[in-house]
């Protein structure tokens, strides 16, 4: 078996972030789904798994100033990241979009009734990404920063209530499988997010945030899925929990 084939679509991305537009041409998910080959991923959808291996390829062998190697960071620099980036867009993007929904609903709702459901569908993604990242922020994310700190320092640290750190990440990485798939549901509702003809201003807007919401989503669960908690598990195996 080609060497290439054996590597997952989420090292790919951990690897050089630039990959995740390929994956996204095909409609690949590289963040709640990162755990399969190409192969795999492309025999699911009856893709050309060659020609895709190809792209990959090619755009790993050109040189890239400017993507950021988050695989070499340190667990608890990556956490301050991935909470003042991701988490603090979600909490202001989330602000915004919902009363523009609201307002679509009322004055587009009758002739594009599937505003009422992408309504529902993303105020049930807030809601529960609220909840999601304050679990995080609360529970998860400190008990990984203690364990780099004791790593750092030589310390010992006491058992979490959790049990092991694959506990609340098997939990987190669930509700992440959620959210993609009520956003591919909003994506499919929105004919990936082309606003219909009559559409006001309004209206694009409303459908340019949802879309620019879910690729930042995609990158949120890649830094977690892919990056930051195959860290922590690693950090797990140096203590004896």
């Amino acid at each position: 078996m080609n060497v290439l084939e054996q590597i997952t679509i989420g090292e790919y991305v951990a690897k050089d972030f630039r990959t995740a537009a390929v994956f996204s041409k095909y409609g690949i998910d590289f963040c709640c789904k990162g755990n399969r080959t190409i192969e795999e991923a492309s025999e699911k959808k009856n893709l050309d798994f060659v020609q895709i291996e190809k792209e990959i390829t090619q755009l790993l062998e050109t040189k890239s100033d400017g993507a950021i190697d988050f695989r070499s960071w340190p667990s608890d620099l990556l956490i301050d990241y991935i909470e003042k980036t991701h988490h603090r867009y979600v909490e202001e993007k989330s602000s915004v979009l919902l009363p523009f929904l609201d307002k679509l609903c009322k004055v587009h709702g009758e002739r594009h009734p599937e505003l009422f459901e992408i309504n529902e569908l993303f105020k049930g993604c807030a809601r529960e990404l609220a909840q999601h990242m304050k679990k995080e922020e609360l529970i998860l994310f400190p008990f990984i920063k203690k364990m780099e700190n004791a790593i750092r320092t030589g310390k010992a640290i006491e058992a979490p209530h959790f049990g092991t750190v694959e506990n609340p990440i098997e939990m987190m990485k669930d509700e992440h499988v959620t959210e993609g798939e009520r956003f591919v549901k909003i994506a499919t509702l929105t004919n990936n997010y082309t606003p219909p003809a009559d559409a006001c201003n309004t209206y694009k807007v409303t459908f340019a945030m949802l879309q620019e919401f879910e690729q930042d989503l995609h990158k949120h669960i890649h830094l977690e899925n892919n990056i930051l908690f195959p860290k922590a598990i690693e950090m797990q195996s140096k203590f004896i929990i």
